[in-house]
Parts: C-alpha cells; structure tokens; sequence
C-alpha cells in the first residue's frame, strides 16, 4: 500500500509523524508531498524528517500541481491536513482523507468538511455526532488524536528546562499563542521581567514566525528572547508536544495547545485577551465571534481564565493548587473534545487505511 501525505505547510508534520511510523512498521510506502513556497531552512528539516521517519519526498512547485500529480500516482491513499479544493474532482479516481490538523476552537474545524473526502479521521464521539449532523453525507471515523500519541505512550521524560538553557529549579510557563485571534500584542513587553520567577518557553504558531504580515509579533518575541530566562522555538521547532511535555503551566488563547496541555492532566491560563484587526471590531464583532466555534465556551470550564494580561499573576495562584473535582471536569471535557487519549489513534488510523485500500 502507498499512502500520500499532503504537507501544505510544514506544521502539519507533527499530526502525521505518528501515523507514519505505524504505516512503516506495516511495511507500507508512504510519500510526503512538499512545496516549494518554504525556504531552505524547512526544506532542509522536511530532509531531516524524511531520514527519521523513512518516508519519500516529493516536491510541488505550488498547490496548484497537486490535483494532477495526485490523479497520475500510484497512491491507494492521498491523507491532507485540511481542505482540498479540489477533493470532488480527485475523488473520482483515488481515496482521500482528512486529518484536521488541530483540535482548536476555530469554526474551520467544522467547516473543512464541505470538501468531502472519502473519510475523516475524527477526535471522539461528540465531535462525530456533530460532524455527521453538518454533513450528513460525510465518512467520519472516531479514531482520536494522533499528535499525542508519543507523549501518551512513551513521553519525553528526559527533556528538562535545561536541555532548553533555562533553569531546572525553576517552574516552566509555556507561552503557545495562535496567530489570529493573538494575544501576542497584548502581553507587556516587560513580560520576562514581570514572569522572572519561571522559566518561560515561547512556542508561538508557525504563521507568527514566517509570514511578513506577523512581523510585529516577530518583533516582540525576540524582544522577551534577550532574557536569560525566555526560550524561544525556532521555525523549525514545529512539534509543540516536547514543549509540553517539560512545562508545566500553559499560557495560550484561542488554539488546540490548550485542549493538547489539558489532555496531560496540567493546568492552562487561556488568554482570552486579543489583538483584533479593525475589520474585527466594533460593527465587524460578528466576524470575531464566526471564526470561533461554540466549542470554546469549555474553555471556561477547564482553564484559568485572564481576562487581561495584568490577570495572568492571579490565575497562576490558582492553577498552583488545583482542587480535584476541577482536574476530572477537565479531563471529562478533554476526553469529550479530543477523544479517546490511550496512545492509539495513530494505529487506528493506519489500520483503516489498510483494510480499506
């Protein structure tokens, strides 16, 4: 069996990675497909990745290559890490299927599935039901999260703050913002200073780092960088999950590190503070409160909130001593949202793949 993995944007990789490994132990081919818009920094990690994992690389010069250079491969199964535009049109001759690359808040969690694929690979009952209700005519298979497969199976024990430079003694913060809606803007830039107690580990989202648009949140972060007690993952550092596994406390905002933290039964600060573009606000609120999902209403019940910066200081009390009957409506509502978390979704996946080539 030949299954294509579609790597629109090199973040993509550490939902895959997992399920890669299992289709080789499988003795299956797996091919990643690349394109060229990355610079050479990421082509030479997606090299490196292609050594670690044994999977082939192909390159695309754009995403526009793709329809035709799918439809003339031998693939049985083509896996994307969100919408395809064309999907109808390559469905006709191959087998496709999704896997969200993330289980945030965001609308477009739901709204991927207008381009059908032959199956999605879906976090848990819930998110199903919810699934098959918008589209009645879709494929959705409960197979649960594969990007915490690692973490859940095996860990990264070994990793402590020092492999990061910081100090061991010292509890971790782990600062992973989205890129929009960010609360990046609306942290002090005195942030290290004020936070000089912990270790703080910035792992900001893959668009905040390459894309020019983002250039003021480049700014800021190598600002808190210049502190002996700020670590700041570099563009090729894209797997949050060794970062969550040395921190101890998460800071983030409208993105899946949240749901991805709580699943390792640790506590979350959800910055629920914005930076918004004017064409998000006033008259435009409607366009803020759209690209989120109603799923983001559980963040009240499993994360400490800080409705500014200035409340961040609070909350940490709180997360420090954390009541029980918190922790299991925390992990109720982590199971509900990200699925069934024993460390075996990658194989479930692998497995469906291959019965049903």
């Amino acid at each position: 069996m030949h299954v294509f993995f579609d790597v629109q944007h090199l973040y993509y990789m550490p939902q895959y990675e997992p399920v890669i490994t299992e289709l080789t132990q499988l003795d299956c081919q797996v091919t990643c497909v690349f394109y060229q818009h990355d610079d050479a920094l990421l082509i030479a990690h997606a090299q490196r990745l292609s050594k670690e994992y044994g999977f082939e690389l192909h390159w695309l010069q754009q995403t526009s290559d793709a329809l035709r250079f799918y439809q003339h491969s031998d693939a049985d199964w083509i896996i994307f890490g969100n919408a395809f535009a064309q999907c109808e049109a390559l469905n006709q001759t191959k087998k496709t299927a999704l896997m969200q690359h993330g289980i945030g808040p965001k609308q477009c969690y739901y709204d991927v599935s207008e381009n059908v694929t032959t199956a999605r690979f879906v976090e848990g009952a819930y998110r199903k039901q919810r699934l098959d209700t918008l589209f009645p005519s879709g494929n959705f298979i409960d197979t649960g999260y594969a990007k915490l497969d690692p973490i859940l199976r095996e860990g990264y024990r070994a990793i402590t703050p020092s492999n990061y430079g910081l100090d061991n003694d010292k509890p971790t913060l782990l600062y992973a913002p989205t890129f929009y809606p960010s609360s990046i803007e609306k942290f002090s830039i005195k942030f290290a200073q004020e936070f000089s107690d912990y270790n703080i580990i910035i792992k900001p989202h893959f668009f905040s780092l390459t894309k020019k648009s983002y250039r003021k949140h480049q700014k800021i972060m190598q600002h808190w960088a210049k502190s002996d007690n700020v670590y700041l993952a570099s563009v090729d550092e894209v797997n949050l999950v060794p970062f969550l596994c040395v921190a101890d406390v998460l800071l983030s905002d409208a993105s899946s590190a949240i749901f991805e933290f709580a699943a390792l039964d640790k506590p979350v600060i959800w910055c629920d503070f914005y930076q918004l573009r004017w064409s998000y606000r006033g008259p435009f609120a409607y366009r803020f409160k759209a690209r989120l999902d109603d799923d983001i209403a559980y963040f009240h019940s499993m994360c400490y909130r800080a409705g500014s910066y200035y409340d961040i200081h609070a909350q940490l009390l709180l997360a420090q001593v954390e009541a029980p009957e918190f922790k299991r409506q925390r992990a109720d509502i982590v199971t509900k949202l990200a699925g069934n978390l024993d460390g075996f979704a990658s194989r479930r996946i692998a497995h469906y793949l291959l019965e049903n080539k």
